[in-house]
């Protein structure tokens, strides 16, 4: 239960659960060490402990050693310190720390009771969550608006380095889903967890240190940042170790030169290691008339080996090209290729003006895929995607006459015009799946598609890169119900632009008698004007088909 405050008139409104909803103004901030707030259990005339004692004079001395947090008031003004669990706080979001499966019985306690039941249903939809990745929900009953899940890693000494990349990746991930859904202040909580044996003065240091240095990159982006703990013990720990990484003093900074510990991650908080540096040493074979000789190795971690090679000319010189080229962001590589195909049929796309659309474009590594593929997918479980769901466009069928699962597309339905196609390509990564971890079949009604404006093959194209190679491998075979002259050259495009191996998988079906000896009747849900398609293509003109009986009757 959190008490209301005696001394403020601001926020105190009660909640369904007769708790208070706490606003930003009753938090204490970090950087105003002279606000008192009444923690449970604390004395009401004590202040932020002063973690820091003071040092000797040989201790005090930190000349020659650079500050690597200097002291930074606008940072420090964002930073908020709170006893007790987010869930009442009045921010934008709320982190929950729970697991892959995203269940209520392994999520931050109290959080499900508080937001209601639409909460544990919406996170069932999701898909469960990776370690270090975090996803994001509507907050229902809460404060916040909204509830940001991530799932902490365990804990063991022998992959030390490996736990601490993850936990700084689950607050990193958090405070990204933040911005990226227009929100600026967010409680959080302790991600670490007794189940999982994670000490908890190390992720202390993590935690801070990765809000710290996203900060120094975002701090225009985010207005407030909530630490919540639930015991005295990690009370003090994180009132111990916050003037290390955000003093606000110059006392402080200074002592902290001597106090931080001796590996405070890269420029994201993440942790380095000297196994994992790269040593670059003078080629061999080097030219005696270079202009200068390298007298010793230079350490560079792998962070910094891209700035190092934008800054310095003297060492383009002694590294080879075709190395550091794996160096460069995998983002930007891509892009700098797309603009040199795109330059080469800037001049003839013989392509386009047959109207197939921009099949140009390098192909794309198995690697390069899975990383495009991923990136979709986790989009796509953060967003609400119900407007094309509604469309009835794509949606699963049963199974077809071997078990395998289906997946219905129906062509008429594909509103070019009204269409997002950006979000409709989240929906079908996000759809496709569950399906494409097994073989499965697509049956595509094409039935009255022709009255619609299709998308062109080099669409096509990038849909079937973000599905990735998965898709490719287990789709057993794409049923087209009532094709036209118009779909089978597309498809005959499709086999010799986009890929001979998918495509050659289509069977094109008249007859709805004739899908049905692969998929069987009662497995689909078929629009009814597929029916009444049918019987107009195949003879059965004068015929109509109750909409609600399925019944066949002649037409007035």
């Amino acid at each position: 239960m959190y008490r209301p405050v005696a001394t403020t008139t601001r926020g105190g409104v009660p909640t369904d659960s007769g708790d208070s909803v706490v606003t930003l103004d009753q938090v204490p901030r970090w950087i105003d060490s002279d606000i008192r707030y009444l923690y449970e259990n604390e004395d009401p005339n004590s202040d932020y402990a002063d973690p820091l004692s003071s040092v000797s004079g040989s201790e005090g001395n930190a000349n020659g050693i650079v500050s690597k947090f200097p002291v930074d008031h606008e940072i420090n003004s964002k930073i908020y310190l709170w006893r007790g669990d987010p869930w009442n706080l009045e921010v934008d979001a709320v982190v929950n720390s729970t697991n892959e499966n995203l269940d209520e019985a392994h999520s931050s306690p109290g959080l499900h009771a508080a937001a209601g039941p639409g909460l544990a249903e919406e996170c069932a939809t999701l898909g469960g969550c990776r370690t270090g990745m975090a996803k994001v929900t509507n907050a229902y009953d809460l404060p916040a608006r909204r509830v940001i899940h991530t799932v902490g890693p365990k804990y063991a000494v022998k992959y030390h380095t490996a736990a601490e990349n993850a936990l700084s990746h689950c607050y990193r991930s958090c405070l990204e889903l933040l911005i990226e859904n227009g929100l600026q202040s967010i409680a959080m909580g302790c991600i670490y967890t007794e189940a999982k044996s994670y000490p908890r003065e190390p992720a202390a240091h993590v935690a801070i240190r990765t809000v710290r240095r996203f900060l120094e990159k975002q701090k225009d982006k985010i207005e407030a940042v909530v630490f919540c703990t639930n015991t005295s013990s990690d009370t003090e720990i994180y009132k111990r170790l916050l003037p290390l990484y955000f003093p606000r003093n110059n006392h402080e900074e200074e002592i902290a030169r001597l106090k931080l510990p001796a590996d405070v991650g890269d420029e994201n908080g993440e942790t380095t290691t000297a196994e994992r540096k790269i040593r670059i040493k003078p080629l061999p074979n080097s030219k005696t008339s270079s202009p200068r000789t390298p007298q010793a190795s230079v350490d560079l971690s792998a962070s910094n080996v891209g700035l190092s090679r934008r800054s310095s000319s003297y060492l383009d010189a002694f590294l080879d090209p075709a190395f550091m080229s794996l160096i460069k962001d995998p983002d930007q590589r891509r892009r700098e290729q797309w603009e040199k195909t795109a330059q080469a049929q800037n001049s003839w796309n013989c392509f386009k003006m047959l109207g197939y659309g921009d099949l140009g474009g390098p192909a794309l590594s198995a690697a390069e895929e899975y990383t495009l593929h991923s990136r979709y997918l986790a989009k796509a479980n953060s967003l609400n995607l119900s407007e094309i769901a509604e469309m009835k466009i794509v949606y699963r069928g049963g199974v077809d006459c071997e078990g395998r699962p289906v997946m219905v597309v129906v062509g008429a339905h594909f509103l070019l015009r009204c269409l997002d196609l950006e979000r409709f390509i989240l929906y079908v990564v996000k759809e496709f799946e569950p399906l494409i971890q097994k073989p499965y079949s697509i049956v595509y009604f094409h039935s009255a598609a022709s009255l619609q404006m299709q998308p062109d093959l080099g669409w096509m194209k990038r849909l079937q890169q973000i599905l990735g190679r998965k898709h490719q491998r287990n789709l057993h075979a794409i049923y087209v119900l009532h094709p036209t002259f118009g779909l089978k050259s597309s498809i005959f495009g499709l086999q010799l632009f986009v890929d001979n191996v998918v495509w050659k998988k289509v069977v094109y079906l008249d007859r709805l008698l004739q899908l049905f000896r692969y998929v069987p009747r009662e497995q689909l849900t078929i629009p009814d004007f597929v029916f009444q398609h049918d019987l107009e293509v195949n003879g059965g003109k004068g015929l109509i088909v109750d909409p609600r009986t399925k019944y066949v009757y002649q037409r007035p």
